[in-house]
């Protein structure tokens, strides 16, 4: 089995998503021994934004230029990765009622029509399923409690559709949600999140593919 881990906070060991997918990926290869790990740090390897340099895998022509190879290749290489891997735990902050913009660029590179998902008479069909993906979400504030804070917030959002875009339907949420309020709401919400490791990893061990609620 391999799994990919992708951390992409900018604030380093400060980081509560990063300490959250440690531990995610941790209780991961406790219960699936043998499971091998690839790990990606969008902070310090994060993917140029979509340019027209950058373009090719969507317009289907044949790269032009050095640094149109250059582009091509990296796509390829992050999506070749990501179809590979059979786990995915993806470290997902809170930033500005968003995800970071290196978690964009680097979902913008998978997004490739016939590899990921493809257009039929019907619609879109998802081409990467069969995955279990798991999003480490640290929040600031609060905001799955109230109509207001889902409206606020477009990263677990986002993440659902976008990944069920590509045909995963097993996306489960490791979630830390208030770590900005004080040092009793951080504690708390460390635990709720250990809760989350835990149930998550455990019903991996015995479903691997079943669907769990965020």
């Amino acid at each position: 089995m391999q799994l990919l881990h992708i951390d992409s906070a900018i604030t380093g060991e400060q980081s509560v998503s990063r300490e959250l997918t440690a531990r995610t990926v941790a209780a991961w290869k406790a219960a699936h021994p043998g499971t091998t790990v690839q790990y990606l740090d969008l902070a310090v390897q994060a993917p140029s934004h979509l340019s027209a340099q950058s373009m090719g895998f969507r317009t289907g022509q044949a790269a032009a230029t050095d640094v149109e190879r250059q582009e091509n290749a990296l796509s390829e290489a992050l999506v070749s990765q990501f179809l590979a891997a059979d786990v995915v735990v993806i470290g997902a902050p809170l930033y500005n009622f968003s995800i970071p913009s290196q978690l964009k660029a680097w979902i913008d590179r998978l997004a490739q029509a016939g590899r990921t998902f493809k257009y039929t008479d019907k619609g879109p069909v998802g081409l990467a399923g069969g995955k279990t993906v798991i999003v480490a979400s640290s929040r600031g504030g609060v905001y799955s409690t109230s109509e207001g804070g889902q409206a606020m917030e477009h990263q677990e959002s986002y993440l659902k559709v976008v990944f069920g875009f590509f045909g995963i339907t097993d996306v489960r949420f490791v979630r830390a949600e208030g770590v900005a309020m004080g040092p009793d709401a951080k504690a708390a919400a460390l635990v709720n999140a250990d809760r989350d490791v835990q149930a998550h990893t455990a019903a991996a061990a015995n479903q691997p593919h079943a669907t769990q609620a965020a």
